[in-house]
């Protein structure tokens, strides 16, 4: 999927994390995480959004994530939400993460 506008997905409340993601005009996936957790759990959440990032297959991107404490389901899923607006799709081609 091609990312063509920014977009955002999510809230700053508790146990929920807001992603916002645009265009990157260098050709790369760059991510910048400010999570509550980052410590113990912050190279897991960033494997997590690639994850989720190469299976839609986005291959361009810059993404701003602000963590609160986000489960894994809810960290897809609002990486998916925020993708599919950005690339101003309606329609996914679900596929289970490993």
């Amino acid at each position: 999927m091609k990312i063509i506008q920014p977009a955002f997905a999510g809230t700053l409340e508790s146990s929920d994390l807001q992603v916002r993601i645009a265009p990157n005009p260098e050709g790369a996936i760059d991510i910048a995480l400010d999570s509550s957790v980052q410590k113990q759990f912050g190279s897991a959440i960033e494997q997590l959004v690639r994850d989720v990032l190469s299976n839609m297959g986005v291959e361009s991107a810059l993404l701003e994530i602000e963590d609160k404490g986000a489960l894994d389901c809810v960290i897809k899923a609002r990486v998916q939400a925020a993708v599919m607006r950005a690339a101003e799709t309606k329609q996914m081609e679900w596929r289970a993460l490993s």
